[in-house]
């Protein structure tokens, strides 16, 4: 007896759902991968599941971008508006640019010369000269700016030792009005204490007598 019939609809059981998916997206992507090899066809498939889990295939001797470009160009259906289409012609033209800047980079290092013509040389120099005229100049200005600033330091240097030395001066001076004015009290205060003056006698008076 043979199997019956599948009506084709949505399965409502969510577990018996993502069984089915599970199986026959096994099943699709083998029969990608079956028709690739056998009929060398390209073929890109892209899968997203009830949950938002993507799978996909593309053919070994292409790239999902590649097709996308031919299905283009084959349907003339416009798969990106044109802010996008912008968008790759700028990063396309940025890509340009920067292959050109990496082989420019090679030359100015000295690299991939040989083949180049003595016409194509003349440039390379003349950058390589510009740049080394570049960094003297800026080293010069370094060079500049040290010696204003060793200028400066010495100028502070001065001002603070100019500073240091009137300042030992002036407490020098201080201390010399304190000294004197302490001399001058003690003085004033030992006179007062002396009620009468000692007349010095000789220690011989019999030499004076003779004399």
């Amino acid at each position: 007896m043979g199997r019956g019939r599948i009506e084709i609809k949505r399965i409502e059981n969510s577990t018996n759902r993502q069984v089915t998916y599970s199986k026959r997206r096994g099943g699709i992507l083998k029969k990608a991968k079956e028709i690739t090899v056998l009929c060398d066809a390209q073929v890109s498939l892209v899968i997203f599941s009830s949950t938002g889990k993507m799978s996909e295939y593309c053919s070994p001797s292409t790239e999902l971008v590649k097709i996308l470009e031919r299905y283009h160009k084959s349907s003339g259906k416009k798969l990106w508006d044109a802010k996008h289409e912008h968008l790759s012609n700028e990063v396309e033209r940025i890509k340009k640019e920067n292959d050109s800047m990496q082989i420019k980079l090679r030359h100015l290092k000295g690299e991939d010369i040989n083949s180049l013509h003595p016409k194509e040389l003349i440039p390379i120099e003349e950058a390589l000269e510009n740049g080394i005229a570049c960094v003297r100049s800026k080293q010069m200005q370094y060079l500049k700016r040290l010696k204003k600033n060793e200028r400066c330091l010495e100028e502070d240097n001065k001002r603070l030792s100019y500073i240091l030395q009137h300042q030992q001066q002036l407490a020098m001076d201080v201390n010399l009005r304190e000294m004197d004015h302490g001399y001058h009290q003690r003085e004033r205060e030992y006179h007062p204490q002396m009620p009468f003056a000692f007349r010095v006698q000789p220690i011989q008076p019999n030499l004076h007598q003779n004399k």
